[in-house]
Formats: structure tokens, sequence, C-alpha cells
């Protein structure tokens, strides 16, 4: 278990706790896809300078390993969006009508 970021029974008990763990799997999914496209973006803003329209027999672009290198070492997006509902950095909104108060 140390080499997850979070523990995945933490996570069960986190979110049985707040309510359905069916919604907060969804959010976490969402979130995941939105950390998903930063990193590409990021990724992608980075390269842009790197890559070089040359002839590819010239020999390895090292900047270019050297960008890849450090993308390589972030943590999986489904991980950071799971440390982030643990942290309670996302919340889940629901549109359903609140239950009537009995009096």
């Amino acid at each position: 278990m140390s080499t997850y970021i979070v523990n995945p029974v933490e996570v069960r008990m986190e979110e049985s706790s707040k309510g359905s763990i069916y919604k907060s799997i969804v959010a976490m999914g969402m979130r995941s896809r939105q950390i998903n496209d930063q990193i590409k973006t990021q990724l992608h803003e980075r390269l842009v300078d790197v890559i070089t329209d040359g002839d590819e027999n010239e020999g390895p672009n090292y900047d270019q390993i050297a960008i890849s290198r450090e993308f390589d070492k972030i943590p999986k997006p489904t991980f950071l969006a799971m440390r982030e509902m643990v942290d309670g950095k996302i919340h889940v909104r629901t549109n359903e009508p609140a239950a009537p108060e009995a009096e």
C-alpha cells in the first residue's frame, strides 16, 4: 500500500460517511479528467518550444526527453483526484430536491 498516494480503504470509509459512494466516484472521475486535461495542456505548451521540424537523423532531442521524464514522475490523475476528495477539496453537488422536514 505504500506505493499508492491514497489508501483505497481510507477512501471507501471516507466516502461512505459523506453519502453515496457512487456520486463521489463520478465526481472523482470528472476531476481526474480535468487534471488529465491540464497535464496534457502543460505538456503540449512545454513541448511546442522544443519540437523542431528538422531531420530526425540528427540525434535525440535531450530537452524533449527531459520534459517527458519530468511529466512521467507526476502521479496518475486518478490518484490526485482521490487525494483531493479525501482532503475535502472536491465537493459533490446534486440537483436533487431537499427532503421535506418533519414537523
